[in-house]
């Protein structure tokens, strides 16, 4: 087990989970679509409306089959885990946590970020149906699956962390 992916829909909390954890546990963090974005020179929206989502989803692949050989931490985009060779790749050089928020806290991140194409483009009512439908997935890619409803930032971390570290020792 040589890196920590963190997977779960848009708004999960990823990102804000993966810095800390990379702090928690004295690892290198990366965001995989911050890595996508320097890597094509392009943001994500522009990926999407010159390329195509198909194209983009191909990077994601080449990134997990390519991304450095190192202990470290990948906050994944939240369509990742619903591509099966993603999983399979995820799960066997790493360790996958996935981030189970609640729809109704994640709309209230999202609903107004404008670079998400997703969001921009779908109602809410879409919105949470590709959240029921990517569920199914994230649990799939699963080691470990993590409910961050009413818990802080910290609680995640913490547990996340022990989780970590209590596979390491075995």
């Amino acid at each position: 087990m040589r890196k920590i992916y963190l997977v779960g829909y848009m708004g999960s909390g990823k990102s804000a989970i993966g810095r800390r954890l990379s702090f928690y546990l004295k690892l290198p963090y990366y965001d995989m679509d911050h890595e996508i974005v320097r890597r094509e020179k392009m943001t994500i929206p522009e990926i999407f409306e010159t390329h195509g989502e198909d194209y983009f989803r191909q990077i994601e692949t080449d990134f997990l089959r390519t991304f450095r050989d190192e202990y470290c931490i990948i906050s994944t985009g939240g369509g990742v885990a619903v591509n099966p060779e993603n999983r399979k790749i995820m799960r066997e050089t790493g360790l996958v946590l996935f981030l189970d928020a609640t729809f109704p806290d994640i709309w209230k991140r999202i609903h107004r970020d404008k670079n998400r194409p997703i969001v921009q483009r779908s109602t809410k009512e879409e919105l949470e149906q590709l959240y029921h439908e990517r569920r199914k997935a994230y649990k799939q890619a699963a080691h470990i699956i993590i409910k961050t409803e009413n818990r802080t930032l910290r609680q995640i971390v913490e547990y996340a962390g022990f989780q970590v570290n209590r596979l390491k020792g075995e």
